[in-house]
């Protein structure tokens, strides 16, 4: 067996690399995206508003000692006696609220702080999503562009060859070939800036997933992309006003702002507490020597504020002007969500319809190229009819396939408007994915 071990790396090289799918894209990008990364470290802290707003309707609990060194001279008829002794003692201290109404107001703001980082944390995701999508398809889409390069300098090569034989020949004249040899130029510099495009989108997928894959599965034609559902706009319009993730996160904001308010004011409110204590302390009295004492109370707590310079009442007046201003925010948002919806349900549906026309465009293209190639060669067409034909060609696959990646990206986009985007719409994307080419 060993005989044949030197044949191992031969057969890993001719076995084809296996296409990288969306899916896979995507699970790369959640465990190394810094943007995702730091998402998800935020919505750590933000669950921990919770417990922190319910942490003062608690009790608390507080331990306080001391020990102080003594020096002490007393003179009494003459007579004068020095002490030099140490006192040292301890207190407990348990404070329970009984009515502190900005308390109560803080736990519910804590409340919706939380739910506030899970929403930014579904906006996030989504946001990933849409950005692993749009870097794979500019992948695939400069992809294209680079294969319609070279296939048209190949084409145009060849056109330039045939020309030069017919010049050669006297059935063509110099012009033919100038002009083959124009395009062919021009072809090799359009090859050199999709290269650099290329290269340009596979480094922006590397920055979101951390490595280039060799390969990526590239979209079935064959299988149909569905229009939305429902089929009407406004039905889209009036989801993404209420369910956006923004308006999600804004109208949070607004309940925020609206209790921070409320807690300010309750600046005015008095506070009651149970308060219990608990101390020890170790002193000298007299000629007793050290005498310990045990000191327990346990009472109410009653405070009024009666001014405070004017500080509250500024600032509930500045929480209600941002009460306010998170209000106009949330209008916007809801205005926003609502052009993002039409905007993608139309680039959905005219996306479709624009697949359907480059379609018989590129039939007709074809037709197109065949029928000058034919007239060129009986002499009813000029070598120019061929280049622009071949040209019209290229450009209109080009075309397809950029107006397949967007409309699919206009799905995406689409859910996300509603604020629906999860990972069974990229796995619907996905689905539409095989290991050929476009």
């Amino acid at each position: 067996m060993r005989r044949f071990a030197w044949l191992l790396p031969l057969f890993a090289l001719a076995s084809p690399v296996p296409a990288v799918d969306l899916i896979e894209v995507y699970r790369q990008a959640q465990a190394y995206d810094a943007a995702f990364a730091t998402a998800r470290a935020n919505l750590d802290a933000g669950r921990e508003r919770g417990p922190q707003g319910r942490a003062g309707l608690l009790p608390s609990l507080s331990l306080a000692g001391n020990t102080v060194w003594n020096d002490q001279r007393i003179e009494s008829g003459g007579v004068r006696t020095d002490r030099r002794y140490n006192s040292h003692g301890y207190a407990l201290t348990l404070t329970q609220p009984v009515f502190r109404w900005q308390n109560w107001v803080a736990h519910e703001q804590g409340q919706l702080a939380v739910a506030l980082a899970e929403a930014q944390f579904v906006q996030a995701r989504q946001d990933l999503i849409l950005r692993v999508a749009q870097a794979y398809f500019d992948v695939l889409n400069a992809e294209v562009n680079l294969q319609a390069a070279r296939a048209q300098k190949t084409a145009i090569a060849q056109q330039l060859e045939q020309a030069k034989k017919n010049f050669e020949v006297g059935t063509a004249t110099i012009v033919d070939t100038y002009e083959a040899q124009s395009r062919y130029d021009l072809a090799a510099a359009q090859e050199i800036a999709s290269e650099n495009e290329l290269e340009v989108r596979r480094e922006a997928l590397r920055a979101i997933i951390g490595e280039v894959p060799a390969r990526l599965a590239k979209l079935d034609v064959k299988k149909p992309i569905l229009p939305p559902q429902p089929a009407q706009m406004e039905a889209w319009v009036e989801a993404a006003q209420r369910d956006n993730t923004t308006v999600q996160i804004q109208a949070k904001q607004v309940e925020i702002a609206a209790r921070e308010v409320a807690r300010l004011r309750a600046g005015h409110y008095p506070t009651l507490d149970v308060v219990a204590n608990y101390g020890r302390n170790s002193n000298v009295q007299g000629g007793a020597g050290m005498v310990d004492s045990d000191n327990r109370n346990i009472g109410l707590q009653l405070t009024v504020p009666l001014y405070q310079g004017g500080t509250v009442s500024s600032r509930v007046r500045e929480a209600a002007a941002l009460h306010v201003a998170a209000q106009s925010s949330l209008e916007g948002s809801r205005r926003q969500a609502a052009l993002n919806a039409r905007q993608s349900y139309l680039g959905v549906v005219n996306g479709l319809a624009q697949i359907k026309a480059l379609e018989a465009a590129l039939a007709s293209s074809v037709a197109s190229l065949e029928s000058n190639k034919l007239g060129y060669e009986v002499g009813v067409r000029i070598n120019i009819d061929v280049l622009n034909a071949e040209q019209q060609l290229f450009q209109t696959r080009r075309d397809l396939a950029r107006a397949y990646h967007d409309t699919l990206l206009a799905r995406l986009r689409l859910k996300a408007a509603v604020g629906s985007l999860d990972e069974a719409d990229l796995q619907e994307i996905n689905a539409l994915l095989k290991e050929g080419d476009v």
